[in-house]
């Protein structure tokens, strides 16, 4: 995987039956919204760039884990979800004039020889440090050019 030396790299988490990898896949191209964490919205708005690299998660699934690979594809830009009432994600302090939420664009990329599982994360002892074993609540995160080839290198050898 060739990237230039400024790529970020980052996981993002979403539940399957929610939305899959698979389900990317299959639409290509998705609005990551109703995320609703200042931490995770700040790397969405400061630090994603079009190009980054990310390591979709399947979260709260049996198992937990590494799903596949995509990319960031557009600029953070305000996410609608927060100003529409009927939403889950609605924000009744968030308006279209000053929105308090944000999201990116995240394409496919390409699918993993195969599935890393949490359990498999953990015992890697390189990983110790990775903020997903130290901050397991936050739906984005950064995540180390080292540790995203670990993860790859991971997957080739059948996520051992």
């Amino acid at each position: 995987m060739s990237k230039q030396e400024d790529t970020n790299y980052w996981l993002m988490k979403s539940e399957p039956d929610v939305f899959s990898f698979e389900d990317l896949m299959a639409k290509k191209t998705t609005f990551w919204d109703g995320v609703r964490n200042y931490m995770a919205r700040n790397y969405m708005m400061r630090d994603m760039k079009v190009g980054d690299l990310v390591l979709f998660y399947h979260s709260n699934a049996k198992p937990s884990g590494i799903a596949g690979i995509a990319t960031i594809s557009s600029e953070a830009r305000p996410d609608a979800s927060s100003f529409d009432k009927n939403s889950d994600y609605y924000d009744q302090k968030s308006t279209p004039d000053k929105p308090r939420w944000f999201a990116v664009d995240v394409s496919f990329y390409r699918t993993l020889p195969s599935f890393v599982s949490l359990d498999q994360v953990k015992k890697n002892k390189k990983l110790k440090k990775m903020v997903l074993l130290n901050n397991s609540r936050l739906s984005v995160q950064p995540v180390t050019k080292n540790e995203f080839d670990l993860i790859l290198e991971m997957s080739q050898l059948g996520g051992t």
